[in-house]
């Protein structure tokens, strides 16, 4: 039997299953396979959806499932869409009366489906709708929108909000991600928006495919330029090459040439950036401020009332602002919940931990005990990071591989510590560590602090107070005030150090780093979130001290690499914290 939800229309034989593992065929009928049963149920704000323009500020129940029916390289999502069956025994039941309960119980206002596919769930998320609208409550999801004409048509009738996920404009940027066309999506985004749900989109930005950005804006404007266009800059991980990867910079100015089909443009997963915000189309105020907030997330800091510009422009926004900023725990919210399962597997993998059954009850584990709430806390120092390997190594019976990689941690970083440890406060340069822009600060509690006062530095993001995830936009003078000696650029988030430098000349920042040339940008992958963090701290010592430091880090790479991956050879060459997924 067909499957009437997905374009890719797959032909399901009787107790067989389609191609996103997710449906089957049930007598008369398509099934799912997992229906009424999530990965992850959490309160988030709005803005890391990611929607900006319906209640913004408003608390949600993010929800997800596994499964896509997608195949994109670099997929953020690539823990919970990849492999269905690796992952589904962590998958808790719960009836849509139920999840109800649990929104209004956290506070909420709506229900957001996100993270992996919400078409492979799609009569759960029809049911979880009609219950949520009996008590009041708005449901949304974040989709790539695949769906068939008449699904889509019943979907419009249930839902109030969609973030629709372009993968550019070209049939062949779509064949690319394992389907044929985008007219299917493009079709369903003028179905969405003129039966009056709410609509924005989103697009990634690969370097060298911007055209595919310009034709997904020319298509958007085409139905309405109010819709709101958030460009994702590309961040590899997964499958895909660093080279895809553009720079802020160039980000930036891309959107500003959208800006002339479209009245508002806002640039993710650029920690910094001005362009989250939102400014008048007509005389450029500001009407919303926002930062960063994660991959793929924001958070807003300011909103005009109303979304009333000064000049009489009224943004075309649904619901008020809600003041007071509702702060997720630890890697929850948005898509971070991705970026803290995959340091789990990342420490997993060092223990030779691959074995799909052994995941599958872990995992059930972890979410039965809201793990992810804690790793934050699990990453703060040297100390609690080594307590994280010994409780993953305890759970998957790698006590000895456990073991022999904390003593590893903790032998190579004695020798930093040995030869920089007392070092005189006039001898320690003043540190300041950095995401995607020059004004965009680590926060104290971040991990990244400990490996540079362990190489030998004060770190100078330790007197930043606000709270951010993982960071805070600095102004000027904060900067300026913290005058440091080197600036260190993240491997995560990262920039050019070239751009780090043309950012400070252009905007008239003053500071040793920049006057000295002392901007260095970390190796991906070296600093948070994997045990590489050992050859970062090595990284960070030769930096700052080449007068006692000299590591041969290509040497302790291939050491490292055999130990722990039985490969000297192998690597990592993008942003993510390990390479296998299972």
């Amino acid at each position: 039997m067909k499957c009437p939800v997905c374009e890719i229309g797959c032909d399901i034989p009787e107790g067989g299953v389609g191609r996103c593992g997710m449906y089957t065929c049930l007598g008369k009928g398509i099934a799912e396979i997992h229906g009424n049963s999530y990965m992850a149920m959490m309160p988030v704000s709005m803005e890391t959806v990611p929607i900006l323009h319906y209640i913004p500020g408003a608390k949600v129940l993010q929800v997800s499932s596994v499964g896509c029916n997608f195949s994109c390289r670099g997929c953020i999502s690539g823990i919970f869409t990849s492999n269905p069956r690796s992952v589904s025994g962590a998958l808790k039941r719960v009836p849509p009366e139920k999840v109800v309960s649990k929104a209004i119980d956290e506070g909420c206002e709506g229900i957001a489906f996100c993270l992996n596919e919400p078409l492979v769930s799609y009569y759960t998320v029809m049911g979880v709708a009609e219950e949520a609208a009996k008590e009041g409550l708005f449901t949304g999801i974040s989709s790539n929108c695949y769906f068939t004409k008449s699904a889509a048509h019943f979907l419009s009738n249930t839902i109030d909000f969609i973030n629709i996920g372009f993968k550019g404009a070209s049939d062949a940027r779509y064949r690319d991600c394992g389907v044929m066309s985008s007219e299917p999506v493009f079709r369903n985004l003028k179905l969405f928006n003129d039966a009056g749900v709410h609509v924005e989109a989103s697009v990634m930005h690969l370097k060298g495919m911007e055209n595919e950005v310009f034709g997904t804006a020319e298509g958007i404007s085409g139905i309405s330029s109010d819709i709101p266009l958030q460009i994702m800059r590309f961040v590899p991980f997964g499958d895909a090459a660093i080279d895809l990867e553009p720079s802020v910079s160039s980000s930036e100015l891309l959107c500003n040439e959208l800006k002339d089909m479209l009245d508002h443009v806002y640039l993710f997963n650029s920690p910094g950036t001005p362009m989250l915000n939102t400014y008048c189309p007509k005389c450029g105020s500001l009407i919303a401020e926002r930062e960063f907030y994660g991959p793929m997330g924001s958070k807003t800091k300011w909103f005009s009332p109303g979304g009333k510009c000064a000049c009489g422009y009224v943004l075309p926004l649904k619901g008020e602002f809600r003041e007071g900023v509702f702060h997720e725990e630890g890697m929850m919210g948005g898509y971070r919940p991705t970026r803290g399962f995959e340091m789990v597997l990342a420490i997993l993998e060092c223990l030779g931990v691959r074995d799909g059954i052994k995941l599958d009850w872990l995992w059930k584990d972890l979410i039965k005990e809201n793990y992810l709430a804690y790793v934050h806390e699990k990453l703060a120092s040297f100390e609690t990071y080594y307590e994280m390997i010994r409780d993953l190594s305890r759970r998957t019976g790698k006590i000895d591989e456990g073991e022999d990689l904390v003593c590893y941690l903790e032998a190579k970083s004695r020798k930093v510590t040995e030869k920089a440890g007392n070092l005189p406060v006039s001898k320690r340069p003043n540190v300041y560590y950095s995401m995607g822009t020059p004004l965009f600060g680590l926060i104290s509690t971040r991990f990244e602090n400990s490996l540079v006062e362990c190489a030998g530095g004060r770190s100078l993001n330790r007197r930043i107070t606000r709270k951010g995830k993982p960071g805070v936009t600095l102004s000027k003078e904060e900067f300026e005030c913290l005058n440091p000696d080197y600036i260190i650029i993240s491997g995560l988030f990262s920039s050019p150090a070239s751009d780090y430098m043309d950012f400070c000349i252009r905007e008239g920042l003053d500071a040793g780093a920049v006057s000295n040339g002392r901007v260095f940008n970390m190796v991906p992958g070296w600093d948070f979130g994997s045990p590489r963090w050992i050859l970062g701290l090595m990284h960070l010592a030769n930096i700052l001290h080449p007068d006692i430091f000299s590591f041969d880090l290509e040497r302790e790479r291939k050491e490292y690499y055999m130990m722990f991956y039985r490969d000297s050879d192998y690597d990592i060459t993008n942003r993510s914290f390990m390479k296998y997924l299972p």
